[in-house]
């Protein structure tokens, strides 16, 4: 038998246990061209909370009595096709199961690295949207000042990194926890960091940042990006790539009260999703990936153990549970 976690019922404000149920199923097997893959480790992130609800979005929302999905990395074990043989790894989009089915086509081969959750973080999509909100959404220069909301997640801990690296003078982030703040300044390198429940964000960004912001990264949305905006100095550029805030609210918040400063300021504000910049996964890689095996860029994995668990694992990024990439092992 093989096993899935399907969406039984949609939420209102933030999801439940009781929205998910876990399925016993028979085992797929791969027909013509297709391949047979054992899960190994899979990704719960924060878009999946959007593709909950029924509404039109940039991807499909998962419907009701079906497996979710989402990324995952799992190693062949049934092949019929000569592109993947038995024991290859591959990163695919079949995830919330432990084992998944498709062509071959789907699935992508990938070496073996010593955490292969890298693949579903630092090397995978959240590294990529660090990559390309910060290089070319925001277009990140030598010398900027440079503030990243939810810095210690899988997007915010590589762009915050990658702006140190291509020469930002000052790089300040935000987080929810003393240790994670910790984490950002003693291990990945930040200049300052803050805990957005201690004061209010405007009042701690004013101090780490007195003469104002060149680039903002926004996760979170909500006072964080109001206090962004007030921030900015004339000409600074924002890319949107979250609102975390926001995701489990009933009903719609209000947007920043300062938006008048948008025009005086000149500002440019620019949301973006990720895979309408796949084309830029070889530019990340031959930056980034060296950058991982030289340690000049760090990353976590926070690791939830069973499939099983993986319902909570996403109600635990909204909880703030993660350091780095929320991971399911299974």
């Amino acid at each position: 038998m093989n096993r899935e976690i399907r969406l039984v019922s949609r939420p209102t404000g933030m999801p439940t246990l009781d929205n998910f149920e876990l399925v016993e199923t028979p085992m797929p097997q791969p027909g013509p061209g297709q391949v047979l893959v054992r899960n190994l480790v899979m990704s719960v992130d924060p878009y999946m909370r959007g593709r909950m609800n029924d509404v039109k979005s940039y991807v499909p929302p998962f419907q009701v009595g079906q497996a979710l999905d989402g990324g995952a990395v799992g190693e062949v074990v049934q092949s019929q096709s000569d592109q993947l043989s038995p024991g290859d790894l591959v990163l695919h989009g079949l995830g919330w199961r432990d084992h998944a089915v498709g062509d071959a086509k789907g699935f992508r081969k990938v070496e073996a690295l010593p955490d292969i959750s890298a693949y579903l973080g630092a090397l995978g999509m959240p590294g990529l949207t660090g990559y390309v909100g910060l290089v070319d959404i925001a277009e990140l220069r030598e010398g900027d000042t440079v503030f990243v909301s939810g810095a210690a997640g899988a997007v915010g801990s590589i762009a915050g990194q990658i702006a140190k690296l291509r020469g930002a003078a000052r790089v300040i982030g935000s987080a929810g926890t003393a240790a994670k703040v910790d984490w950002l300044v003693n291990e990945l390198g930040f200049d300052a960091a803050f805990n957005y429940r201690d004061a209010p964000v405007r009042s701690q960004l004013k101090s780490a940042a007195p003469e104002g912001i060149d680039v903002y990264f926004d996760n979170v949305g909500g006072e964080h990006l109001e206090a962004a905006i007030g921030a900015l100095k004339p000409f600074g550029r924002a890319a949107l790539c979250g609102a975390i805030a926001d995701y489990n609210s009933e009903t719609p918040s209000p947007g920043p009260r300062n938006m008048t400063l948008i025009v005086p300021k000149r500002l440019s504000l620019r949301g973006f999703i990720v895979t309408d910049h796949s084309r830029r996964m070889p530019d990340f890689l031959a930056e980034v990936a060296p950058a991982i095996a030289s340690g000049h860029i760090k990353f976590a994995s926070t690791f939830v153990e069973g499939l099983a668990n993986a319902p909570d694992a996403l109600l635990g990024l909204f909880r703030g549970e993660n350091t780095g990439k929320m991971v399911v092992r299974l």
